[in-house]
Parts: C-alpha cells; sequence; structure tokens
C-alpha cells in the first residue's frame, strides 16, 4: 500500500519572481542586440574617412596621401595649438582630434555641425596640400540642386 502525503492547510508559497524549483528566472539566450557604441572618436575617424575618399576619388594628387589622426600635436606653434600637419615629402596629412573637437567655435552645438566642422578641416588641411582654395576641392560637393 502506497502512502500518499496530502497538502496540509499550511502549504508553503513561494514568492512570485521565483520558478518552480524555487530559483529566480533565468536571462534569455539571446538578448536583445544593442546599438553599436559610437563613440567620438569612431565619429571623428568616419567623418574623415568619408571626405579623405571622396577627396581622393576628386583628386589623382591626393590618392597616395595618407590621412592620419592623432589626438593632441606635440608641440604648439607660433599661431597657436595646430589642428593639422601637412608633410609634402611624407605625403602624410595629420589631423588632430581634440583640437579640431573642441576649439572650434559651433553656433550650434550637434552632431550635424560637429560633422561640418570636421569636414571642413579635412578640406582645409588637403587644400593646404595642394595649395588651392578648399572651395576648389569639391564645388559640386556644395552644390545645392
Amino acid at each position: 500500500m502506497a502512502w500518499r502525503r496530502g497538502r496540509s492547510a499550511q502549504a508553503y508559497s513561494r514568492p512570485d519572481r521565483h520558478g518552480r524549483h524555487g530559483r529566480e528566472g533565468r536571462s534569455p539566450v539571446v538578448r536583445p542586440p544593442l546599438p553599436p557604441l559610437d563613440t567620438r572618436v569612431e565619429r571623428f575617424d568616419l567623418a574623415v574617412g568619408s571626405v579623405a575618399e571622396f577627396l581622393r576619388s576628386a583628386w589623382p594628387e591626393l590618392r597616395e596621401v595618407s590621412f592620419e589622426m592623432a589626438d593632441m600635436p606635440p608641440a604648439t606653434d607660433a599661431d597657436g595649438i595646430p589642428r593639422w600637419v601637412v608633410s609634402r615629402d611624407r605625403k602624410r596629412i595629420i589631423l588632430y582630434r581634440i583640437p579640431i573637437e573642441r576649439l572650434g567655435h559651433l553656433h550650434r552645438n550637434d552632431d550635424l555641425h560637429r560633422r561640418m566642422m570636421i569636414e571642413s578641416c579635412v578640406f582645409r588641411a588637403a587644400a593646404e596640400y595642394l595649395d588651392r582654395d578648399p572651395w576648389d576641392l569639391g564645388p559640386e560637393r556644395f552644390r545645392f540642386l
């Protein structure tokens, strides 16, 4: 004869957050996708890279030039803190992220105007490399349809 244990009046009640076996619920195996990390360095790199590719495709003289990024210049010059350095003999343009981002005076502090300021610095550095006016480098880029 099998002995059955009946439920007593003093049944143990578990808190609602616990599962059937007294443990908390487990997290799902696949979490919702997180947005990609979006840092100032990555935004700066993306802006410089896109403008550099545009300029390389538009000007054959810039195809061999390397556009490099650094945080800060090693020293100040007579004009103050440089935003970029152009080296024609080494075919290099070095853009300094912190002076460009922090010393630029934006009339509207948002992502679009920050990106436009970074792009204008790349255009001016490339214009200095080519010894031209920055507006000559991409006139169709600034034309409105």
